[in-house]
């Protein structure tokens, strides 16, 4: 019995030290040689803190969306920000658009749809909306004969 005690307790040491002798070591480990050249070791990581990349090329535009009508509904909005809320009308609201190098080649979408609301006639209708670019009204809905709410792709 004692010597199976000392056996173990053997295998646990050398166990042990066969571990801990391949952790820790700083020193470079060798490649297999498979006949091909090694591979160059990355270089360190610099300790000093890199700025954020700027964005190359970019242009800020003033974007406001505009929900008309009275009462409440559902607004879904996207390009300053996005959301689906219920929204006591008249809403609106303003950002900026920040837009990359790509997205002043392809385009930044900004779309405002609303939901329904109580027309004049009674009838369910979806509230009119507009958006606004720099000021500039860029596109318009007035939820009657238009009712896919409000989007415009802004390019430079």
């Amino acid at each position: 019995m004692r010597s199976t005690k000392t056996a173990m307790s053997a295998m646990t040491l050398c166990a042990a030290a066969v571990l801990l002798t391949g952790c820790g070591s700083d020193a470079p480990k060798p490649a297999v040689d498979s006949g091909k050249p090694a591979a160059a070791s990355p270089a360190p990581a610099s300790s000093a803190p890199s700025a954020p990349p700027a964005k190359s090329g970019g242009a800020t535009h003033e974007v406001t969306l505009e929900v008309g009508g009275t009462g409440k509904t559902a607004v879904m909005y996207s390009g300053i920000g996005s959301g689906f809320e219920q929204q006591t009308l008249p809403w609106s609201k303003s950002g900026t658009a920040e837009l990359t190098a790509a997205e002043r080649k392809v385009g930044y979408l900004v779309n405002v749809v609303p939901g329904t609301i109580t027309g004049a006639d009674g009838k369910l209708q979806q509230a009119p909306c507009t958006i606004k670019v720099d000021g500039k009204q860029v596109a318009e809905s007035d939820g009657v004969k238009n009712t896919k709410g409000c989007s415009y792709i802004i390019k430079d």
